[in-house]
């Protein structure tokens, strides 16, 4: 099927969120100039508003890839999988796609080098049927996670949108997530990247198909002071020198909100 009919029955087959959507010339300006296709978010947890660029390509629904690490981390510590983030868990022995991935370790070691075989080895732990629970108990993007215990956010049927993406991670910053808030509070330890007075950002990135063409992400939230504003970016990968646009646009992006 034709990428752009695609994207069109899939916009008319997911949920809309944008009825509150405000266009960001700024941000439209960001994506022409670098020549990406892609969509960015932020939500405004205060207001309920949306505002970024691409409003029809943020409904749509894309493999979540390594940005599930986030929702893998919270269904793990809830089910006893690992029994906090630093529990070590065996990489599995067999040679990997990045050299630093072949080597046991933690939650919070693993999700700061996106370590694939540590989380496909917790969602093995989860199993199949406690894992399809909670995804639906938190909501994630189409809660269909199929047979593939270890595959299923890599290849599918897991899929998400960039609205839904940064309407979950509002709810994690805010403690609002069917999980402990302690569970809570360990995850978002895991993924924070800044921190500076009075502001932090916490995000992770995503690549499906890596290393190969795909579709990219970069997810997450900044709190400044007791205000939370949670984003999503999404953009097609075609080369692999793409990737290194997935967090630079979005902390232009962010910059040109006035978030950063």
């Amino acid at each position: 099927m034709n990428k752009f009919v695609a994207i069109f029955f899939a916009v008319l087959s997911t949920p809309c969120f944008s009825a509150d959507w405000e266009e960001s010339s700024e941000v439209n300006g960001l994506f022409t100039r670098s020549g990406v296709s892609g969509t960015f978010v932020l939500y405004d947890s205060g207001s309920g508003k949306f505002i970024g660029h691409n409003p029809q390509r943020s409904e749509v629904r894309f493999v979540p890839a390594s940005t599930f690490k986030i929702a893998n981390s919270l269904i793990g510590l809830s089910v006893g999988a690992v029994k906090d983030v630093d529990d070590i868990l065996p990489y599995g022995g067999q040679k990997q796609l990045f050299k630093i991935w072949e080597r046991d370790m933690g939650l919070r070691e693993a999700i700061s080098i996106s370590n694939i075989p540590i989380y496909q080895a917790l969602a093995r732990r989860t199993g199949l049927e406690r894992m399809q629970a909670y995804v639906t108990k938190l909501g994630f993007g189409n809660e269909d996670i199929g047979t593939s215990i270890d595959t299923f956010w890599l290849d599918g049927p897991l899929e998400i949108s960039a609205q839904e993406q940064a309407i979950f991670l509002s709810r994690l910053a805010q403690d609002q997530l069917p999980v402990s808030k302690d569970i809570q509070k360990a995850v978002r330890d895991i993924v924070l990247l800044e921190q500076g007075e009075g502001w932090k950002l916490y995000g992770k990135t995503g690549w499906e198909n890596v290393p190969n063409p795909g579709v990219g992400w970069w997810v997450g939230w900044v709190t400044k002071g007791n205000h939370v504003y949670s984003f999503a970016l999404n953009m097609d990968i075609k080369n692999p020198s793409d990737a290194k646009q997935r967090v630079k646009l979005g902390k232009e992006s962010l910059k040109a909100l006035g978030i950063l």
